[in-house]
């Protein structure tokens, strides 16, 4: 692989990051709850908003890193340290989706479940775009993978797994932060959860190619 396909693939990599981060933002803005891999920290931001929710994914993130360190010891590469400042990205990216997409109109059911499916669609275009660049994994699916490597289970399967507990997680915040109510939670987290993969694949089978002539050219 040439310097110049490596610098392409890294530029698609944060374009990756920004759609996928303004995704999370058109989502959260339907208030109708958000991906499961964000789902966490969603609720927290909700009970401390001192913190934005693009602060509370970067730290997210990087407990989701330092859990990679934790599981790999010794086979954990360098090279993986760059999840960090892409985490970091991630975190600015969604504090500036939510900037961009706050003055939409929101009040009315149908509008915010039209926003889940819109950040859905977006979301999916984000992580597709990220498998193409094949440059860095985002936290979440490498620590899966980390656990993947160290019990020889399969990718797939833990991936399910590690989405519900995501989701059963920010249930448990959110039913102890705010008196056994659900919030940050909800039927939109659902609807991604069921609709992000579908996304991927659609876009992935879309771009691929023709995205690959453009890194390679």
């Amino acid at each position: 692989m040439s310097k110049k396909e490596i610098v392409k693939r890294y530029v698609l990599c944060v374009v990756s990051l920004f759609i996928s981060a303004l995704g999370v933002a058109v989502t959260k803005h339907g208030e109708l709850g958000v991906s499961p891999i964000s789902s966490v920290s969603n609720v927290l931001c909700e009970k401390f908003p001192a913190f934005s929710l693009g602060t509370w994914l970067f730290i997210w993130n990087c407990a989701l890193i330092l859990g990679q360190v934790a599981l790999l010891r010794k086979n954990f590469k360098p090279i993986q340290l760059l999840q960090v400042p892409m985490s970091l990205l991630f975190g600015v990216f969604t504090d500036i989706g939510t900037i961009l997409v706050k003055n939409i109109p929101a009040e009315i059911y149908a509008v915010k479940i039209l926003l889940v499916i819109a950040g859905t669609m977006i979301l999916g275009l984000g992580i597709a775009l990220a498998v193409i660049a094949n440059a860095i994994m985002n936290s979440g699916e490498a620590f899966v993978k980390a656990v993947s490597d160290v019990s020889g289970k399969d990718f797939g399967n833990l991936k399910i797994i590690f989405d519900i507990l995501c989701v059963i997680t920010a249930a448990v915040l959110s039913l102890i932060f705010f008196s056994f109510r659900l919030r940050g939670i909800r039927e939109g987290t659902i609807i991604a959860a069921a609709t992000t993969g579908l996304m991927v694949k659609l876009f992935t089978k879309l771009l691929k190619d023709p995205m690959e002539k453009m890194l390679r050219a």
